[in-house]
């Protein structure tokens, strides 16, 4: 978002695989601007993704709005086999109209959000992210296999995405290519830190009351200004349990409306740990919303299948000015046993596709030219 606050990008197109779902698929418009109240970035945005972080504001209240087309896009893996490569044939994916008239785009293969990055650069980020008021009418339709068709019928060849993402990517225009290796297999760190039981409880606590379907902008006002005290609550009550985790503090906190399940959760830490990070239990309670996070360490033949999709995308795309890889490792988002493999077949993808590369490896003190 502070990209898009910054006029560098007004649009994004997140290619994600079938198992990340964070964002409802099709296009968003929005606009992302700062809170004449708050003087913090929000967004115009309603999907659930926004409203449950309490990043929703009517247009009204936002200054210096820039407009952001947000394209959601599934990426299904190829299946592998030589016949398939030799003769380019892919999984399908659904496939979306997209704005002509902006300027600089983000391609990202992932789901997190990338960024700032959609938002995910910790276990207790969300991945996060309008439209132009010039852009409306200056969008081309789709061909046979339209935005409405692909939600509701199925799936379009990857082939067609890549004639919808090129719509966008105006000859010369600057355009970055962001991948996130957990697009290729994810974790939820969390489940492995809590028991199931545990992780239950903190879905019970942390979870996020949708506004009615066809929800008035009282009403979406109404559903941010409740989560963002339900929020502000669970923080307080975590940080008071950071300083002192005894039975008073703990049933005190129990007596608000919605909090009772703190004290199974805190009796059940205590008999595991010694200490319980109460800070890092909270940024795992702020994932738990209105969808689970993405859970799907992939086989060696998913992964395999992603690459070959993700590099039939790109050899009919236009170079980019920019690649960026995030490893999402440090994490545990993308499996430490496999995140150096997915990131040589992403590079040696990248090779195929590109020629030689200038690798700058900002985890490492060394760069390569491959």
């Amino acid at each position: 978002m502070p990209a898009v606050y910054a006029g560098h990008i007004s649009q994004v197109v997140w290619l994600h695989p079938p198992w990340a779902q964070q964002i409802s698929e099709g296009k968003h418009h929005f606009l992302i601007g700062k809170d004449i109240s708050t003087t913090t970035i929000r967004v115009t945005g309603t999907d659930y993704y926004f409203l449950s972080d309490g990043l929703y504001v009517p247009a009204d209240q936002l200054e210096n709005q820039k407009p952001l087309n947000l394209h959601v896009i599934l990426i299904n893996p190829t299946e592998v086999s030589n016949s398939q490569e030799e003769n380019g044939e892919v999984a399908s994916a659904k496939r979306l109209k997209l704005n002509t008239d902006d300027t600089a785009s983000t391609v990202s293969a992932s789901s997190s959000v990338v960024p700032g990055d959609l938002d995910r650069s910790t276990p207790s980020l969300k991945k996060k992210e309008v439209q132009s008021a010039s852009a409306p009418n200056k969008a081309e339709t789709l061909s046979e296999c339209s935005a409405s068709s692909s939600l509701r019928n199925g799936e379009c060849p990857i082939r067609e995405v890549v004639k919808d993402v090129c719509q966008v990517l105006q000859k010369g225009d600057a355009y970055v290519l962001d991948i996130d290796l957990d697009f290729f297999s994810v974790k939820n760190p969390f489940k492995e830190m809590y028991t199931q039981t545990e992780y239950e409880l903190l879905q019970e606590l942390y979870n996020f009351k949708k506004p009615h379907r066809n929800a008035t902008e009282e009403g979406l006002l109404d559903c941010v200004e409740n989560r963002v005290h339900q929020l502000e609550d669970l923080e307080a009550a975590f940080a008071d349990l950071c300083d002192n985790d005894d039975e008073e503090t703990l049933q005190k906190w129990a007596s608000y409306t919605g909090m009772k399940p703190l004290v199974q959760l805190v009796h059940s830490l205590k008999t595991r740990m010694e200490s319980p990070d109460y800070e890092m239990v909270h940024q795992a309670g702020l994932t738990c919303d209105y969808i689970e996070l993405p859970h799907h360490v992939s086989t060696e033949e998913e992964i395999e299948g992603l690459i070959q999709s993700v590099k039939v995308l790109l050899k009919d795309m236009p170079k980019p000015t920019l690649v960026t890889v995030a490893r999402s490792s440090l994490d545990d988002y993308c499996p430490s046993e496999q995140v150096d493999i997915i990131q040589e077949k992403v590079l040696n993808l990248l090779g195929s596709v590109y020629g030689a590369l200038d690798v700058h490896l900002d985890y490492s003190s060394t760069s390569s030219f491959l």
